[in-house]
This record gives C-alpha cells, sequence and structure tokens, in this order.
C-alpha cells in the first residue's frame, strides 16, 4: 500500500511538474512574440550635449524594458526643413507614438508639422518649450501632452548661484565697487523660448536677492561654444576689467567663455583674477570646470530624467489612458505640460 500511495504521488507531481513547464515555454513564447511599443522621437541636433544624451538615456531604457518598446531617433541637424521632411515621410510608418521636440519657434513653419501627425490621429508629445498659440492646438488635441523642462527654475537657479558667490566674495568681485553686477550674458538662438526664459529669469532672480545689475553686452551666439569664445575675448579687450559676471544660457557657451578667459590668464585658480560663469545643461566637461574651480556652476538639465518622462507617457498614450495616469508628474496651469525640474551643480 505504501509503494501504491508513493508511485501515485510521483505520478501527480509529475504531471503537475509538466504543466508548469509547459505554462512557462508558453508565457516566454508570448513575452518574445510581444510587439514593442514604437515610439519615433524628432530631436533638434544630435552635435548638442543634450539631446546626444537624450538618446543614450532613450536606448537604455528600450535596452532595460524587455520587448516593451523600441526608440527610433531622428537628427533634425537644427534645420527646421529636415525635421518636417523627417516627420512626412514617416507619417505612414508604424510608429505607435510621435515624439518632436520644434526645432524654429515660429509657428508657421512647426505647425503644419504637427497638424499631419494629429490628422493621422497619432498620439504626440512635445518636447520643447511652446507659444500660446501652440498650446491651444495641442490641447485640443486629446492624444497629446507637453513634456518640457521647467525654464523659469532653471534661470532662476542660475541667478541664485551667482547671488550667494556675489555675496560670498562681493569685496573680490565688486572691481568698481559700485555695489552693483555689471554682466555679460550669452543667449541662444534669437526668438527662441529657451532663450528669452533663460535671458530673463537669471537676472530677474538677482535683483530679488537684492542685487543690482547692469548688462554690457549681450549676443546670441546660438548654443555655439566658438561663438562664446569670440565674443569673451573681444569684449575682455572692449570693457578691460569691468566685466563681473557671465550668464550663459547653455553649458557650451559657457565653456567657450572660460577658454576665452583663460587665454588671458583669468579662472586659472587666481581669485584676485576670476569671473564668475553660470551656464544651463549639466554637461560633463562644465562639472569638470565647475571642480576645478574655473566656473561657478551649471543648472543640470537630467536627459534620464526626460527620457524617463518619455517613456511613461507614450506608454499610457499607446495605451489610451491619461498620459499621466500611475506617475508622479503634474500638469501645471495649462492643464497639458508636464515640467521636468532642473537640479544645481556647484563646487562641493
Amino acid at each position: 500500500m505504501n509503494i501504491l500511495k508513493k508511485l501515485l504521488a510521483f505520478i501527480i507531481v509529475s504531471i503537475l511538474l509538466f504543466h508548469s513547464i509547459e505554462n512557462t515555454a508558453h508565457a516566454s513564447q508570448n513575452i518574445s512574440n510581444q510587439k514593442p511599443l514604437n515610439v519615433g522621437v524628432f530631436l533638434v541636433d544630435l552635435s548638442n550635449a543634450f539631446n546626444s544624451d537624450l538618446k543614450k538615456s532613450l536606448e537604455e531604457l528600450q535596452k532595460e524594458s524587455g520587448n516593451k518598446i523600441k526608440f527610433t531617433v531622428f537628427d533634425g541637424k537644427a534645420n527646421q526643413s529636415v525635421q518636417n521632411d523627417d516627420i512626412a515621410r514617416e507619417l505612414d510608418s508604424n510608429f505607435d507614438v510621435f515624439v518632436v521636440a520644434p526645432i524654429s519657434s515660429n509657428e508657421d513653419q512647426v505647425s503644419d508639422a504637427l497638424n499631419k501627425i494629429i490628422d493621422a490621429k497619432h498620439p504626440l508629445i512635445l518636447f520643447f518649450p511652446t507659444t500660446p498659440e501652440l498650446i491651444k492646438t495641442i490641447k485640443t488635441y486629446p492624444a497629446s501632452v507637453i513634456i518640457v523642462g521647467d525654464t523659469e527654475q532653471g534661470g532662476t537657479l542660475e541667478g541664485k548661484i551667482l547671488a550667494d558667490e556675489w555675496k560670498s566674495n562681493k569685496g573680490i568681485l565688486d572691481k568698481n565697487k559700485d555695489d552693483k553686477i555689471q554682466y555679460v550674458i550669452l543667449k541662444g538662438p534669437s526668438n527662441n523660448l529657451l532663450t528669452s526664459g533663460r535671458s530673463l529669469y537669471p537676472i530677474r532672480a538677482l535683483n530679488d536677492a537684492g542685487i543690482k545689475t547692469e548688462e554690457l553686452f549681450s549676443t546670441f551666439c546660438n548654443w555655439q561654444r566658438e561663438c562664446a569664445k569670440t565674443a569673451i575675448e573681444s569684449q575682455l579687450l572692449t570693457f578691460n576689467g569691468k566685466i563681473e559676471a557671465i550668464i550663459s544660457n547653455n553649458d557650451n557657451m559657457a565653456i567657450g567663455a572660460i577658454e576665452a578667459l583663460q587665454k588671458y590668464g583669468f579662472n586659472k585658480g587666481d581669485k584676485s583674477k576670476y569671473i564668475p560663469v553660470v551656464g544651463l545643461g549639466g554637461v560633463p566637461e562644465a562639472k569638470k570646470l565647475i571642480d576645478q574651480g574655473f566656473m561657478t556652476g551649471t543648472i543640470v538639465q537630467d536627459s534620464k530624467l526626460h527620457a524617463n518622462a518619455i517613456y511613461d507617457v507614450a506608454m499610457n498614450l499607446a495605451s489610451g489612458k491619461d498620459p499621466i495616469a500611475g506617475t508622479d508628474y503634474k500638469y501645471d496651469e495649462t492643464g497639458i505640460t508636464i515640467k521636468i525640474p532642473y537640479y544645481v551643480y556647484i563646487k562641493k
């Protein structure tokens, strides 16, 4: 009888084990056959450090997701016509979601491509600061959302870094002892919403901190390092010791400014020959200059945070859910925009 019981138990266990293996194999087969969410990402310019880092962050998320999502990234080469052509060509492709970072702030140049995506009923993530008119257009289309860095916060933090530096070392930095910061500002492209915000809010933050300011010079360098280097070389000679701070709309131009300063012996470790320089982006080269004490600080635009937001929102849009369902994201006052925070990087 004991032998019979043992035999029966062995048969039952074997049957259960067989079914378990069969179910596991079936589940694995379903996973391997699962079609990934196909996302087309149309970026401004992959030669730009943030865009390049964002592409890498999206690729890392794609690997981590298994077979859930596939990102295909297009390089707009800083040319709106190139991006428009890319979008038009891919409208009939198998993309489940379109992610677009418009290059131009000109609504006429951008809206045509966006309207084509909307007319084709593709879910849309707009990945860039937008004008009120474009927000109205996007808001009428339910399967859409805007994801942007918090431009006001980023510019304000730049101003706060400079305010702290000024208050801590005013005796050295206030070269003409007039209790006022004489500054130069390096700007991105003209008529660009990032440029206007990153130029306005640092100065407002300085003034809010009770610091008087005077602009000596500003120039549109279109995010370019070499332009910034040339501009600062020229202004150092023009203003001959009057420049007390350099505010840059991005790190690339800030690095160019540092190169110009160092050419003339500034920002190489001598506190008496130091001009504060602040940037925005958080690129590795800027962080290294900050750690060395040659640059004052930067505001980090974290590509991983932006990539995570694109991933989460794309998955929700494709499944017909609210874009922020099951996430910690919140809409701003527009009711359609998610703002990704920045954070400060200074020497520890």
